[in-house]
Formats: structure tokens, sequence, C-alpha cells
């Protein structure tokens, strides 16, 4: 059961895509544009987990190597980083990955969502796997990924 993912091949859509995605784009278009003030949902004091999805490749290869699961265990492995953050803490990583430099604004006339969304990793950690994609290098690659899918997209126009 993985955490929240994000990595290449995301859905950056502006209006169906997941939070990470989603703030990717809306920072790196506040940030072509110069806009003073880029806007987010609720009041930024959510947290969530999230997991590079290279991350889950090697954790399922992990467990398909190492994990033997007994007729008493649950029969599923939680795969995240077990360390949780912000939204508004993720907000500012992905207004530095994409070079923005305006002002944060949170609209909490719209809802935050689950307080808190973490998994508890510990039955994969004791068998020896451990997240090693920061969420620093997970959103620089990510953001350089999403701009090379734009810049895709152009040459096809």
């Amino acid at each position: 059961m993985p955490t929240n993912l994000y990595g290449p091949g995301d859905n950056y859509h502006p209006e169906n895509s997941h939070v990470l995605p989603a703030l990717i784009r809306r920072f790196h278009e506040a940030a072509e544009a110069k806009s003073p003030s880029v806007s987010c949902w609720g009041t930024g004091t959510p947290l969530r987990e999230f997991l590079h999805v290279d991350d889950l490749g090697e954790a399922c290869v992990f467990a398909l190597e190492r994990w033997q699961h007994g007729p008493e265990d649950p029969p599923f492995l939680n795969v995240g980083t077990g360390v949780d953050l912000t939204i508004g803490a993720l907000a500012e990583a992905v207004a530095q990955a994409t070079g923005y430099r305006g002002e944060i604004l949170w609209d909490t006339s719209k809802p935050d969502g689950t307080p808190k969304k973490q998994l508890d990793v510990s039955r994969l950690a004791a068998l020896g796997w451990c997240a090693r994609i920061t969420l620093v290098q997970g959103l620089a690659s990510t953001v350089a990924e999403f701009r090379e899918q734009l810049r895709a997209e152009l040459v096809r126009l």
C-alpha cells in the first residue's frame, strides 16, 4: 500500500491532478509569468507524506525478494517515507524547485482535507528498506521532467 506518489509520468492537469503535480504546474506557470502571488487551497496545515515513484518500484522489488508473510501477518506492506510535512512546507519546496519567488497565499474558504495522512512503514523498515530519494531531489527531477514534457508538447504543436 503506497503513500501519495509523485514523479515522472504524473498527471499535471490543472483541474484533475493530485496535490503535488498540481502545485508543480501552478508554481511553474507563476514563475514563467512572474506572478506576484500564488493561491493555494486551505490553510496549508494538513500533513501529507510523499514517495517518489522510483522508490516505490525499488520497494516492490525489495519486498518480492525478501518479504515472506506468515499466516497471521497482514497481507500487505505500507510503502512510504515515514515522514510527513505540511502542505505549506510542500508549497514552499515546490516554489523553490520551480524558481518561483513570489508570495504564497492561502485561500481558507477552500477545504483543507484530512488533517494528517501518514503511513506506518515500520514493517518494511524492519526488513531493511527505506526510501532513498529525498523530497528535494525528487522535486528537482520531477520539475525537470514536467518542463521537458511541456517542451515536447510545444514541439508537437
